[in-house]
């Protein structure tokens, strides 16, 4: 009696641990599906986006054109907010949303369309602009991402330190270089950086949570 209990007990056990393994399993399973799908789908969008830009040889040497001029156009940039207007009929989309640019950061492979507005779904597809003067225009601009502590997204942007390079790309084809220049982390409800002086010059912030989520990683970068 005791014997077929010890046994039925053991049964129960060995269940829930053949249970547990492939639930574990499956959200494995789930997460490296989302992660590959994910990004190979952004990967591809931004280099049909990007085409007829700068080379990727042009990305990593920021070299010259033929006509002599710097590959980073900023005093041909029309000071004007490319996403307000009429003009956001026109935006290309991804998997639904209007895009107004895209962010590619060598030093951490990450290469993403930037969507036009934040909400629940569309920073559950890529990053996107949440405040500022649009994307390469003279201004801060923010551009927030989750931390999924997988790759995905701004996950990586811990590793990203002064000096790394990011790339960005908007609509009428520019395509800036901009240099970080200060990282930081502060409250979730800290929003008195995002206005600030650039001195005429583009500025991005990148913004996301740390990896406990309990405070926001801040990155500021500089086009060149």
């Amino acid at each position: 009696m005791f014997e077929s209990k010890y046994s039925t007990v053991l049964t129960i056990i060995l269940v829930v641990v053949i249970v547990a393994i492939l639930g574990l399993l499956g959200f494995l399973g789930y997460d490296w599906y989302q992660k590959y799908f994910l990004e190979n789908d952004a990967l591809a969008f931004v280099e049909n986006y990007t085409e007829g830009t700068e080379s990727d040889k042009d990305k990593e040497d920021n070299t010259t054109n033929e006509t002599g001029n710097a590959t980073n156009p900023i005093d041909s940039i029309e000071k004007t907010n490319t996403v307000s207007g009429s003009s956001a009929n026109k935006m290309p989309t991804y998997k639904g949303f209007n895009v107004v640019g895209t962010i590619e950061i060598p030093a951490i492979d990450l290469e993403y369309p930037i969507l036009e507005k934040v909400s629940k779904s569309s920073l559950e597809t890529s990053v996107a602009m949440l405040y500022g003067a649009g994307i390469n225009q003279v201004g801060n601009t923010v551009i927030v991402g989750h931390n999924y502590r997988n790759g995905l997204f701004f996950s990586k942007n811990k590793r990203l330190n002064n000096g790394d390079k990011i790339y960005i790309t908007d609509n009428s084809k520019n395509r800036l270089t901009y240099t970080i220049y200060n990282k930081f982390e502060t409250t979730p409800e800290d929003a008195d950086f995002y206005s600030r002086d650039t001195g005429g010059v583009p500025e991005v912030t990148l913004s996301t949570c740390n990896d406990d989520s309990s405070k926001r990683l801040i990155i500021f970068a500089r086009a060149e």
